[in-house]
């Protein structure tokens, strides 16, 4: 069995491939069933609204994961941890592909969700076994593989659904998860606890580092105005996709997910940047990037034919600015208290997942009211207002005494 692996050593990089396979197969599974909703619908003779259940249900457990299990990577040993979670992951996508009826598919969904959160436990276990000196690079590589994950695991399952049927999709899932589980056990170390509070006082501890850091505060807040940016886009292009002009289906808004994708492979760039020049630069750099794509999106979407070739550069353009201001952002929240990273971490994408629950909400209204143009406004000002957050304050880590 692994043992710990001694503190300041650099990092191997087939163990940080490892733990951004791990974060990629993680945050993947919480959206393999997006695109097959209407054959699961039509298979289990689901309503629209029920079956609308199946992905509100696992953002859902996702959420609750985040607040009631990623603390517990401070009090336990992450590496059990991870492994737990992983082995649940994989017999909840099993329950999901042997689903006969809606009920059985909704509890496979919410647990799911709930253990889908390994991919939380593994970003803070990046930035425990980096260096400070690399930390930032090694933390962007992870964050890289989490954030692909997200973007192609829609491309992937309308793929596989479509010429394996859906069961193949959540099979092929579980067994995915499951070698990830073997890996771990076989290279993963072991992560000592940083404290030994009672977990309810640990839970309680959440808002007390959240009143304690202002540069936490700064991070979620910021995170988390970016986030709306990114939902409103990506809940909504797939809908004016297929209105007119362009009538296209929903093989195509998958296409766009490669384009953002492109974006997330030249996010590590942003991590030897933090390292080197300091996270504060790099966040305020990656919401002025998030403004200019969607200010271009909007007058490029009155070209027409060119239209698309905008939406795509945009996509590009704005995928990067996010991606690199999430890696300053937990650059920056671990430096603050390395005893609370689990925490720490808990904090900042509860921040990111309010803002992306809220860009769903509030760019399919955007859309309804205003169409295009307003989705892109909305996801501007939203950029602007992270861009605001990020230069009121150019030195967010304060000196408090950290929370144990």
């Amino acid at each position: 069995m692994p043992g710990a692996k001694h503190p300041g050593t650099e990092i191997a990089g087939a163990l940080v491939i490892l733990l951004a396979v791990g974060a990629g197969l993680g945050a993947a599974a919480l959206y393999y069933n997006q695109p097959m909703l209407g054959v699961l619908g039509a298979e289990l003779k689901a309503s629209s609204r029920e079956i609308g259940l199946v992905p509100t249900l696992t953002q859902l457990g996702y959420a609750l994961g985040l607040i009631l299990l990623a603390p517990l990577g401070d009090r336990y040993d992450r590496r059990r941890i991870i492994l737990g979670k992983a082995v649940i992951l994989s017999l909840a996508l099993l329950l999901a592909a042997a689903a006969q009826s809606i009920g059985v598919l909704l509890i496979a969904s919410l647990a799911i969700g709930l253990s889908a959160t390994l991919a939380q436990d593994i970003v803070p276990a990046a930035a425990t076994l980096a260096p400070e000196s690399s930390r930032g690079k090694t933390v962007g590589k992870v964050m890289t593989g989490l954030l692909l994950g997200i973007l192609l695991s829609r491309v992937v399952s309308g793929f596989v659904a479509e010429h394996a049927g859906w069961r193949s999709m959540f099979v092929a899932a579980a067994a995915s998860v499951a070698l990830l589980g073997v890996a771990v056990w076989r290279d993963l170390p072991r992560f000592k606890p940083t404290t030994q509070m009672p977990y309810l006082a640990l839970l309680g501890s959440l808002l007390h580092l959240l009143q304690q850091h202002r540069g936490l505060r700064r991070a979620a807040l910021a995170q988390g105005l970016l986030s709306v940016a990114f939902s409103a886009f990506w809940s909504t292009l797939a809908v004016m996709l297929h209105a007119q002009p362009f009538h296209l289906g929903s093989a195509a808004a998958g296409a766009f997910g490669l384009a953002g994708a492109a974006g997330a492979l030249a996010a590590p760039i942003a991590g030897r940047v933090a390292d080197r020049e300091g996270p504060e630069r790099v966040a305020l750099a990656g919401a002025a990037l998030v403004v200019v794509a969607f200010v271009g999106m909007a007058f490029g979407s009155q070209w027409g034919g060119q239209a698309l070739w905008a939406i795509a550069a945009g996509a590009v353009v704005f995928d990067l600015g996010i991606q690199a201001s999430l890696i300053a952002h937990q650059t920056i929240v671990y430096g603050l208290d390395p005893a609370a990273r689990s925490r720490m971490n808990a904090v900042l994408m509860g921040g990111m997942f309010i803002g992306m629950a809220s860009g769903a909400w509030l760019g399919s209204q955007a859309l309804a009211a205003w169409g295009w143009t307003g989705v892109c406004a909305l996801a501007a000002s939203a950029g602007a207002a992270a861009l605001s957050v990020r230069l009121v304050s150019q030195n967010p880590i304060d000196s408090t005494l950290p929370v144990r």
